[in-house]
């Protein structure tokens, strides 16, 4: 496709018009982590904290994604890569708005999540791991995912039969294996305090 003759417009309102009109700073808020870990779970019960304190936030979750925007993508490392470079783009523009997003995704692949990271500012983005072994996610299985991988009925599954690649190093680690639901809610949001993320 030629983007020639595209031209970059300007906006008269801009980020930090956005962010004074919120009273709190915008980032990308990213979960990694294995299926099963407890990444939307998390993200959820943060945006709910936030939210009822009057933050402007949003969660893109992975699934709900995919029956959407990124519908036409499948599993293979070409459409995983793909699915994440489409999300922080959508990603980018909420930060833009003046707004904390979550994304909630496995994202394997490190060099994917740079290229998200890269596309924000420093300091816009937040890289979240959620720890937790693969045995504890296999117990969990909310989806059965696990138990269909292992089945051979799905091909290219992050853990079992394709790799995860740890982040090298996030700002936060969570280990959702060994601390409650609350405690790492807690552990997130004291982070995004003293960072000044929020509202004074």
């Amino acid at each position: 496709m030629n983007n020639l003759h595209l031209v970059w417009h300007n906006a008269t309102v801009s980020k930090a018009d956005r962010q004074r009109l919120h009273g709190h700073k915008s980032a990308v808020l990213w979960f990694t982590g294995l299926s099963g870990a407890g990444k939307s779970t998390l993200a959820n019960a943060l945006e709910q904290r936030l939210h009822a304190e009057g933050m402007r936030t949003y969660l893109l979750d992975g699934d709900n994604i995919r029956h959407g925007l990124n519908r036409d993508l499948g599993f293979s490392p070409a459409d995983r890569t793909e699915n994440i470079r489409r999300i922080a783009e959508v990603a980018k523009l909420f930060v833009d708005a003046g707004t904390l997003v979550m994304t909630a995704f496995i994202s394997p692949y490190q060099a994917d999540r740079e290229l998200a990271r890269s596309l924000v500012e420093p300091g816009e983005f937040i890289e979240i791991y959620v720890s937790c072994a693969l045995e504890t996610c296999e117990k969990r299985d909310p989806k059965g995912l696990y138990r269909k991988a292992r089945a051979g009925e799905i091909p290219e599954f992050t853990g079992i039969s394709a790799p995860y690649e740890p982040p090298v190093s996030p700002e936060l680690v969570v280990h959702s294996d060994r601390q409650s639901l609350e405690e790492s809610v807690e552990q997130i949001y004291r982070y995004l305090a003293a960072q000044g993320y929020l509202r004074a």
